[in-house]
Order: C-alpha cells, then structure tokens, then sequence
C-alpha cells in the first residue's frame, strides 16, 4: 500500500478508503490511486484484513470422509451458504479418529476461523469449551457433542431404521439381518436400536446371529452379508437393513452370490441405486438440509444470536420404495 501511496502522490490512509470503498475520497484522486493499483499490481490481503479484525472470513467444517458422498454433500451445502456471505470454506477429514479430529478443530480455531461444524469422530468435547465460552459458534452435524453444549443438527436415525424394518416386516419378513458400523458410532448405535424397536413391536424376537455391528466399508460389509447368507436356511436372514450407503454397498456385492432373492433396504440413497437391476429400496435422509442448517445455525450465533440456549434440529427421513425392499420372503 506504501508504494500504491508513492506513486499516486496520496497518504496510505486514503489508499486504503479507495481500497475498502470508503467515502471521503475524490473521484479524481481515487482515479489516480486505482491507475497506481493496475500498474503496480496491488492486490489487498484479505486473509490479513479479516485476522486484524479478529476474523479469517471462512467457516471450518470437519467431517469424517470427504469421499464419502453423504459427507460430501454436506459440505457443498455448508459451502454455498459460506458463499452467500462471501466467505470461504475450509474442510478437513477426521476419517473417524478423535485425536485427528481435536486436532483438526484446534488447527481451524487457532487460525481464526469465524465458525467451526464438526461431524465429530471422539467422545468427549470439552476441549472445544474455551472457544465457546469465547462466543466462537460451534455446531454439530450427524453426531451430538459429548460434555458440551452446543448446536447439533441430526438425521432421525432411529425413526428411519424403524420404518425401513417396519417395511419388511410388513411385507411377510421375521428372519431380518442387520449390517452396520461398530455400535461406538453414535449413527450406527441409535439406527441398530430403530431395527430392535421395530422388532420389538411387531412381536418378532430380536436373533443376535442375524447382526453384524462392526463393518465401517463396503468390503467389510460384504464379508458380513456373506457371512448371514451362509447360515443354515432355516436360519438365513429373507430380508436385510443396512446402516448406511457404504454397508449397501457392500450388501450388495454379497447378494450377487445369493442363491435366492433377498429383501433389502439401506439407510442413505446413493448415486445409481435406482438404476440397479433390483433398484434399491432407501431411507432417504437430506444431507443438503443438514449442512445448510448447520450453517444457518452458525450464522445466526455470528449474527448476535449468541445468548440464546443450544438448539438441536432434527432432519426427518423418508422411505423410498423402489424394489428391493419389496421382495416377499
């Protein structure tokens, strides 16, 4: 800015009006100051500007795999909401590992960013208390923070496995098996108690041989529908729920193999599961909604909603029926 100053014949100060679209500048001294910008150059630093402000101009998002097209959705909604507001984006993934996580989180607040959304991978949050306390807007997506309260915005897990095993239930099935993540996870843990509640209410005994609970990827979740699908026939599963898109996935590859048609539904829609051979019956939940959401929500706080209790929203699911879930035992 010295040398835009020198070379226009004006003070630094009134290189910065021009530069910020202050009042107070003649047009033709601001004529001079933009021709002194064009030949020299001179681009402003906005990243500096916001940090002598207090603020870096973007939101930090922390979500488990940016791979994973659920998440990715997520953070394009987060990301054109920042947009709207002229802020950027910056995102991490924490590929389920809490320290990963805490030190994705300090490394974003460390720098300032004007809020953090976090897809949280441990359990325990109190390491992100100082920041609250300082009014720093915190918000959590998928997953409710543990020992802190902060702004959440969830998926009806429970309620969407419950409809999806109410489906099959519905449609003649008893013998129901269910594949998903290990139970630590909070999504995988509360859609496992939707599968048992459905059972539960349709009078139908809950078999512990016909859940698998432990395969985070497609390939361990084909290992586990393998596994269902090589019990005795009298105890082979007519039906299957899995927990979520990459453990259909997975399912699916198991099914190839299957010597009979089994029912499936899976939590999550995913890209081509309506133009399978057997389209795959989903819970459809609105991974768009949630980030927009969570993003609204952290707005608001910067906004001076700040003293207002934490709020958790609810992002309601929806059965799609497309076939696979809709074959008789």
């Amino acid at each position: 800015m010295r040398d835009v100053a020198s070379t226009a014949g004006v003070s630094v100060k009134t290189v910065s009006r021009v530069v910020n679209d202050e009042p107070g500048v003649r047009p033709d001294t601001a004529a001079r100051v933009d021709a002194a910008i064009a030949q020299l150059g001179f681009a402003r630093n906005d990243l500096a500007r916001g940090l002598r402000r207090g603020r870096a101009g973007a939101l930090g998002l922390i979500i488990e795999d940016v791979a994973n097209p659920f998440y990715s959705a997520v953070a394009r909604a987060v990301e054109d909401v920042a947009h709207e507001r002229g802020h950027i984006l910056i995102t991490g993934s924490c590929e389920e590992d809490p320290s990963r996580e805490r030190q994705l989180a300090l490394g974003l607040l460390r720098r300032l960013v004007d809020a953090l959304l976090i897809v949280p991978a441990g359990s325990d949050h109190r390491y992100l208390m100082p920041d609250l306390r300082a009014e720093t807007p915190i918000v959590f997506l998928d997953r409710p923070p543990e020992g802190l309260p902060a702004d959440s915005v969830l998926v009806d897990n429970h309620g969407g496995a419950r409809a999806a095993v109410e489906h099959l239930v519905q449609r003649g099935h008893e013998r129901i098996g269910f594949v998903g993540d290990p139970p630590a996870l909070y999504t995988a843990r509360v859609r496992l108690d939707g599968y048992r509640t459905a059972l539960a209410d349709a009078g139908i005994a809950v078999r512990e041989e016909l859940i698998r609970a432990g395969s985070h990827d497609a390939v361990a979740a084909e290992q586990s529908g393998r596994e269902l699908l090589a019990l005795p026939e009298s105890d082979r599963p007519t039906a299957l729920f899995s927990s979520n898109n990459r453990n259909t996935i997975g399912v699916l590859r198991a099914l190839r193999d299957a010597p009979r048609p089994v029912a499936l539904v899976g939590f999550d829609d995913f890209e081509l599961a309506d133009m399978l051979a057997t389209p795959v019956t989903v819970v459809r939940n609105a991974p768009e909604e949630m980030g927009r959401i969570a993003a609204e929500l952290a707005y608001a706080r910067l906004d001076g909603d700040g003293a207002r209790q934490p709020v958790e929203r609810i992002v309601p699911c929806e059965l799609v029926p497309r076939g696979s879930g809709e074959i008789a035992p």
